[in-house]
């Protein structure tokens, strides 16, 4: 018998997640925050340093997340029209 009768399928492997960590923004709506995101590049010719944002809505099962808390967030599949990242922990509780 060979080897390659008695091995299993293999399972396509999925991707690496995105992850992030930002702050609330906002929390008026059910099950959904919405977090910014900010990171720094240098400017492509002037070389100076440009600050971005993002703003992701994110899935927040139990609603414990509230406006200033730092939160760590995972990409995930589409839950709506506009969400696709969801919390996997709060980091820190705002003061």
């Amino acid at each position: 018998m060979s080897d390659t009768a008695t091995a299993t399928p293999t399972t396509p492997a999925r991707g690496r997640r995105k992850v992030r960590l930002g702050t609330v923004i906002a929390d008026k709506m059910d099950k959904t925050v919405i977090v910014q995101v900010g990171s720094s590049k240098a400017h492509r010719l002037y070389r100076k340093t440009v600050q971005q944002r993002a703003r992701f809505k994110v899935h927040d099962e139990k609603n414990e997340c509230g406006v200033g808390d730092l939160v760590r967030i995972t990409e995930t599949r589409p839950l709506s029209k506009e969400k696709r990242w969801r919390v996997l922990e709060i980091v820190e509780k705002a003061k």
